[in-house]
Parts: C-alpha cells; structure tokens; sequence
C-alpha cells in the first residue's frame, strides 16, 4: 500500500518509528512572499494543522501558510471550545507541525489568558511560542482594545496575524458562534478594529464570520492581506480548518466547502483491517519478513530438538513421580 507521505519522506521500516523530515523542493513563503501574492492580488491560501502528518501534508500541498490553530482543542482534543487550550498543549502541537513544514509560512494561535493581561505578558508567552513552538509568527483575537499589544509584539519582531470579527475564544461574550458587523453600528466598529490593527503593525488580518459586503470593503481600504473564514470572496485569501474541509466530521459551518467525505473511507478502512485480522487474512505472506532459506532450516532443526528435549524431560518427570 503506497503511504501518502513517502513521497516526500524517506521511507521507513517500522510503523512505530518516527518519519524522518521532509524534504521540500517549493521554496520557502516569507513575509515578503506573502506581500508580494497580495500586491499582484494572488489570493492567498491558509489552512489549519495540528500534527506532523496533517503540517506535511498542507506543506505538500503547496499552502502558502500554515496556522496552528486553537480550534484543535476542538477537532483533536475533544474539548468544547478553543478557550480550553493550554499554551502547553499549542507549542506541544506547534513543535509537530513545525517537523512537517518545511516551505509554508507557520504562524499559531495564542492561548486564550496567555496574551489578554498585558503587552508583557503577550511578549512573553510570543516569544516561547517562536523559540519553543518553532513558529514564524503569532495569531490573536481582538480589535482596537488589543492594539497596543500588537504593536509592543510587531516593535520586538514578533509578527502578528490579526483576527476580527467572531473571535471563538470570546464566543460566550458574543453569544454564541455568530455572525458578526450585520448591522451598520457594528460593522463600523469592525472597520476602525481593521484599521487600529493594521497601524499596530500585522502583517494580515482573518476575517472570519462576516458579511461579504463588509468583509470586501475592509479588503478595499486596508494596505495588508485579509484572510476570510466565512467572510465571502472578496477578501485577499481563505483559510480552513482541514477537518472540515476533509469531512472528518458530520457537521460543518454553512461557509466551509467539504472537499472530501474521508470520515466514510476511514471507518470503512478500520473495519476492513478488523474483518481481515478476525479472519487471519491479514497479515499476507507479502505483509511478513522472509529468513534466508539455510537459516530457516537451522532454526526449524534448533526448534525440533528444543521438542525432543522437553518431551524427554516430561518423560523423566513422569518416571520419577511414578
């Protein structure tokens, strides 16, 4: 069976050891990367990746950038809201990911409570996430109210993706996962939020939850990329989450488009292998190492007389206890 990942790692003999790093031919995405895409208006793709496998296969799939995102406290820990997510838990994920990038420009949530308290603090916890996460760049919720943030963040060399609109980690604020800006009192406020964070220095801002009309126009009058996540096509690119995109789960958000149904071929995949191990189909002969052919035979003599000796000795045994 071809494994999706040999291609572009060296292969490897036991299923209980580590891939070795990717090797990457695409040239690295940078900040100026990025900047250029958006000057010549190349929409610009973003997906989630919480792992090595799931960091490999966006780094493959030519993304040019991959975000840590906290929604894998939700579609890899099972908990019931990104809020949940340690920041030992991001740079335990941020590190995986990390060994499967090798092209695509990483950037990585912050922790709700590890950025809100003060510039300080956000500094901090970004610099653990850069030099202990291995990330290029770091992601926060918030508008105006967090631009000083930004800016202490963006003056120290830390870049900042930006994110407005419904900010999940503030769900129960907002009332639930909501559209936001439908009115025109709001979506004014989300404009001056995009622009405070642009002046504060990100280098792009997702917009997510938004309507198209509103969304298109913070794209028109801002001078950074905007990354929508349910905010139409206006915006200077998209981002998903790959589980959704892949339907790995039953239910999607309305804005996310399903690529795949692979929640099907993998439950079905898992009760072939059960069918085949109950069956003994599996392992096949193809499945098992060969021993060159005077060692089988040695081993089959040495196995033999291992049989006679016990049998022996179970006679002698026998005769003595009689």
């Amino acid at each position: 069976m071809n494994h999706p990942l040999r291609s572009s790692v060296h292969m490897r003999s036991y299923s209980s050891r580590p891939a070795d790093a990717v090797m990457s031919v695409r040239p690295k995405v940078t900040l100026a990367t990025l900047r250029k895409l958006y000057k010549r208006g190349e929409p610009i793709t973003v997906m989630t990746a919480h792992d090595f496998p799931t960091g490999t296969l966006v780094d493959k799939a030519g993304i040019d950038m991959t975000l840590v995102g906290d929604s894998l406290a939700m579609v890899a820990l099972g908990h019931t809201s990104t809020s949940e997510i340690t920041i030992e838990e991001m740079l335990h994920h941020c590190r995986a990911v990390a060994r499967g990038t090798r092209s695509s420009f990483l950037v990585a949530d912050m922790a709700f409570g590890t950025y809100e308290t003060s510039p300080d603090q956000a500094v901090t916890n970004a610099v653990r996430m850069m030099k202990e996460g291995k990330v290029e760049a770091v992601k926060l919720e918030g508008g105006k109210e967090m631009a000083s943030t930004i800016a202490r963040l963006t003056q120290v060399g830390i870049p900042v993706l930006g994110h407005i609109g419904l900010t999940p980690q503030r769900q129960a604020s907002l009332g639930g996962y909501k559209v936001q800006g439908k009115t025109v009192a709001k979506a004014k406020a989300m404009i001056e939020d995009a622009i405070a964070l642009q002046q504060a220095g990100c280098y792009a801002i997702v917009l997510e939850a938004v309507p198209e009309p509103v969304a298109r126009h913070i794209t028109d009058i801002l001078s950074i990329p905007t990354i929508g996540i349910g905010a139409g096509a206006g915006c200077s690119g998209q981002v998903l989450v790959q589980q959704d995109m892949l339907g790995l789960y039953g239910q999607v958000p309305r804005f996310c488009k399903t690529y795949r149904s692979l929640a099907d071929d993998i439950v079905g995949a898992l009760r072939e292998f059960s069918a085949d191990v109950k069956s003994r189909a599996f392992p096949a002969e193809e499945h098992c190492y060969p021993m060159p052919q005077e060692e089988l035979k040695r081993f089959m003599s040495m196995v033999h007389e291992q049989k006679e000796d016990e049998q022996k000795g179970t006679s002698s045994a026998s005769v003595r206890h009689a």
